[in-house]
């Protein structure tokens, strides 16, 4: 009989009893003697450590290392964590990711505490794949790849109307519109000198108008990731591994699929990049979608996308006022605002929720 592991907030109190717990349970036959660890990545609302692991010599043999992911040890983002984000990623593992085809980790061992305040996820480790840079950008294949997997997280759930029924499972930003009404003049404020006048029109219209936004969505609702950028995906290199990986799924929710698709192409490269792959993303995920059983019309499909870039203003305010600041933080916030503010205004999308 195997153990179910307790859960562990702290990178710390990790031991190779605990591991070998953790993946006997996950039918590992394996007894880990000795583990030395690494932070990996650049999270701002949990911490993740990489794990090398060694094995008894009387036992079988499990994976070199894996990817353990705790609260964050900031006080701020582990309270913003504890709104549901850490909830959330847990939930999308254990009882969401086996119904679905896009590429994640495999997780070993996922616990999050009734109040959403702690959790632990075990995950496969993905070395050699490499994180995404958002503020360097990926070149022209890398978007296309990360376009196409994502029909791998809304085909399957399309207009399912089972969603609904899950409790902990949000409508994607209709909680925040209150917050967002009242902290963008904080974001404006906070960050004035570094905004261009675009982007501040844009975000300001988007502060006054949020509530038009959220409720001029499509109707056709599935599992959207809500943060589908670079930072949180993982791309194969020379040495190996998937072609590309979704990781990070605090941000789960319900929406229209067009949310995550403009949000990755408007966020993850300067303008003038983005206006040279954008058709062939958005064909990218169309036929994708096709292939999971989804056929979409092209004008269905654009009004979504175009619906779907506000996500950009709307995760940058959440993300940058709710978090503690950093420089790198700060870095990136202010490039989704600009690259998201050029997209809306490239496609005239203040329309859909000024007029």
């Amino acid at each position: 009989m195997t153990i179910t592991p307790a859960s562990i907030d702290n990178p710390a109190d990790v031991t190779p009893r605990w591991l070998s717990d953790v993946l006997q349970h996950a039918g590992h036959d394996a007894t880990v003697s000795d583990i030395r660890s690494e932070p990996v990545g650049t999270g701002q609302m949990a911490h993740n450590e990489r794990f090398h692991l060694r094995y008894s010599t009387d036992t079988g043999a499990g994976p070199a290392t894996l990817v353990v992911k705790f609260p964050s040890p900031s006080e701020e983002s582990r309270a913003a964590g504890a709104q549901g984000g850490y909830r959330n990623e847990v939930r999308f593992y254990t009882d969401l990711r086996d119904g679905l085809s896009i590429s994640t980790p495999r997780c070993l061992h996922g616990a999050v505490a009734e109040d959403s305040t702690t959790f632990t996820l075990v995950l496969e480790d993905l070395a050699p794949a490499r994180q995404g840079d958002q503020l360097g950008g990926a070149s022209d294949h890398q978007i296309v790849l990360a376009a196409a997997n994502l029909a791998g997280l809304h085909a399957p759930r399309w207009g399912d109307p089972t969603l609904a029924e899950i409790d902990w499972l949000e409508a994607s930003g209709a909680t925040a519109i209150g917050f967002i009404e009242l902290v963008t003049p904080m974001f404006i404020e906070r960050y004035q000198h570094r905004l261009s006048k675009d982007a501040r029109m844009v975000f300001e219209e988007f502060g006054r108008h949020v509530t038009e936004w959220v409720e001029a969505e499509s109707v056709i609702h599935t599992l959207v990731h809500g943060d589908y950028r670079l930072d949180n995906l993982m791309f194969a290199t020379p040495e190996g591994g998937s072609p590309v990986t979704a990781v990070d799924w605090q941000t789960l929710g319900l929406g229209a699929g067009g949310r995550d698709l403009a949000y990755l192409l408007g966020n993850s490269s300067e303008p003038e990049i983005r206006r040279r792959h954008e058709s062939e993303a958005i064909d990218a995920w169309l036929t994708a979608m096709s292939r999971h059983g989804i056929d979409l019309e092209l004008g269905e499909a654009m009004a979504q996308y175009r619906h779907g870039m506000f996500q950009g203003p709307l995760i940058t305010i959440l993300g940058s006022i709710a978090v503690v600041q950093t420089e790198r933080g700060d870095d990136m916030f202010m490039a989704m605002a600009e690259r998201s503010a050029a997209q809306i205004l490239d496609h005239d999308a203040l329309d859909i929720i000024s007029g």
